[in-house]
């Protein structure tokens, strides 16, 4: 038996929702699981670099049981009281890695509910939801990937993940601007003080509140306010050579609503209405050049659907 699993890229963070906001884009991974017939051959893992794709770094990518696809995989075969055997995995990537579009989280996402599948599905959403998030981390990743859309998500104490979907603006695009370089999540979680002032904390909550508000009222103006953030993005851009100016250079851009750091970056979603494209990407472009940053572009909607088996 073989199961096929296909899964959207993600950015979380969205400025003020540091690991709880995120949303879907349609970019995507897909993540084959196959019963092998031969006894004793093990656990084999396959990863193909899709054409849109090529410039991404694959040589790093554990292809043995320490990939995080096959541990994911393996708690959920604990968690049913089995261990993985013979199994072939297959990943091909059209999600670039380490610039903070969800790589990971995709492709976690997808082994177990190809895993799931093969299994007989003993495990329910919740069940995958809470393994997913507890191999990465954190949910705000996790919760779009599996839904599809712009979610809010909490990982509770008890390993459970709460989540609720939001409404989006279709009149609201999304400008993806992903730089020559990779970001190892690790390295950017690394720079985030372990507090912060109390100011920046309410400053946070407040804008988290907006955000959300805008979303449901379509509220251009106060999204514009809602996307600013004291918690991760301030200390992350010295990881993210530029951005700062970029962020600066496009305040006061006709058509742009807001620009924030794709997760752990050193990716950039700038969010705007339709307009000025060419103007926003020769801004974006030439502040990075000024930088010697290389970048490329994506103008993407949202996704609104979540992983689905494909076969």
């Amino acid at each position: 038996m073989k199961v096929s699993v296909k899964v959207p890229a993600t950015v979380a963070n969205l400025g003020p929702g540091f690991d709880c906001f995120g949303l879907a884009l349609p970019l995507y991974n897909i993540v084959t699981l196959e019963e092998t017939v031969l006894p004793g051959s093990g656990i084999e893992i396959n990863i193909i670099n899709e054409k849109n794709n090529e410039g991404t770094n694959l040589d790093d990518v554990a292809t043995d049981k320490t990939n995080i696809v096959y541990k994911a995989i393996e708690l959920l075969y604990n968690f049913i009281g089995q261990t993985p055997n013979e199994l072939k995995i297959t990943i091909k990537t059209q999600i670039p890695i380490s610039r903070g579009l969800g790589s990971s989280a995709s492709v976690i996402v997808g082994g177990l509910i190809a895993a799931n599948e093969l299994l007989g599905r003993p495990a329910d959403e919740k069940v995958l939801m809470s393994i997913a998030t507890e191999i990465e981390g954190h949910p705000d990743n996790i919760t779009p990937a599996f839904k599809g859309g712009i979610t809010l998500s909490s990982w509770e104490e008890d390993g459970s993940v709460l989540y609720r979907k939001l409404p989006w603006n279709d009149d609201w695009k999304l400008m993806i601007c992903i730089p020559d370089y990779e970001l190892n999540t690790e390295i950017s979680r690394s720079v985030l003080p372990k507090e912060v002032p109390l100011k920046d904390a309410v400053y946070n909550l407040k804008r988290s509140a907006l955000f959300v508000d805008s979303l449901y009222n379509k509220d251009e103006n106060l999204l514009k306010a809602a996307l600013s953030d004291k918690l991760h993005q301030p200390y992350r851009e010295k990881l993210v050579p530029g951005m700062s100016d970029i962020t600066k250079n496009l305040k006061h851009t006709n058509g742009v609503i807001g620009t924030v750091l794709c997760g752990a970056g050193p990716a950039i979603a700038i969010i705007y209405n339709g307009i000025n494209v060419a103007e926003i990407k020769e801004i974006v472009s030439n502040t990075w050049n000024y930088h010697n940053v290389n970048t490329g572009f994506l103008n993407l909607p949202i996704e609104k659907e979540g992983a689905s088996i494909i076969n």
